[in-house]
């Protein structure tokens, strides 16, 4: 049977795991954290997210253990989008236009077949779907599609429509960690291809080809 106090207490998000919907507070009083599931904050109300201040009641599960219940920001209205920096648009049109020439020259040098830029442009596709999805999701306080499956659409050729969708959307641009494996993945994405271009137009072996 669960027990509730019945006043309302202060804290700040301390952790938090969009993916996976939930995370810790920080209660002003120097308590120990408690565990914050997405659930417990009003639908409409702002996703939680680091550093944002909720009042809170506590809630005792069967273990014993804490848990916020009837969270609320602070401040409900929802954070403005910061604008889309000019540089990071270049970088993103930039990289794109960047493979679109290799691509050509790859057609040209070492035969790659325009198939290949089929694929390409439909996982890109893919891609930009699954962004408006997480998106959406992430909107309405829903399950979101893992980052790591948003990494590997991009690494086996969707990345193009990632890099768009990003600017677009306005949506994964904020988090270090996530731009960083994506940009990395972007690179191995490019080097792959470039070598298997080049091995497959230099080195080609009878009656099996790559590209």
């Amino acid at each position: 049977m669960s027990s509730r106090t019945v006043h309302r207490l202060g804290g700040v998000v301390a952790t938090w795991n969009d993916d996976r919907g939930f995370g810790f507070i920080k209660p002003d009083d120097g308590g120990t954290d408690v565990f914050l599931h997405f659930t417990a904050v009003p639908r409409g109300t702002t996703r939680p997210y680091e550093g944002q201040r909720l009042t809170f009641e506590i809630e005792q599960d069967d273990k014993g253990r804490a848990r916020a219940v009837n969270a609320e920001p602070v401040l409900v209205a929802e954070r403005a989008e910061p604008p889309v920096r000019p540089t990071s648009v270049v970088v993103a049109i930039g990289s794109i236009l960047a493979f679109g020439t290799l691509f050509f020259v790859a057609h040209v040098r070492w035969q790659v077949p325009w198939t290949i830029a089929g694929i390409y442009l439909g996982l890109s596709i893919l891609t930009f779907v699954l962004y408006v999805a997480d998106k959406r999701a992430a909107q309405r306080n829903r399950w979101r599609t893992p980052e790591n499956t948003l990494l590997l659409v991009g690494l086996i050729g969707g990345w193009p429509g990632a890099a768009i969708a990003q600017k677009v959307l306005r949506h994964k641009t904020k988090k270090l960690s996530f731009r960083t494996r994506f940009w990395f993945t972007v690179i191995v994405n490019v080097i792959v291809f470039v070598l298997l271009a080049w091995y497959t137009g230099a080195h080609p072996i009878p009656g099996v080809k790559l590209f």
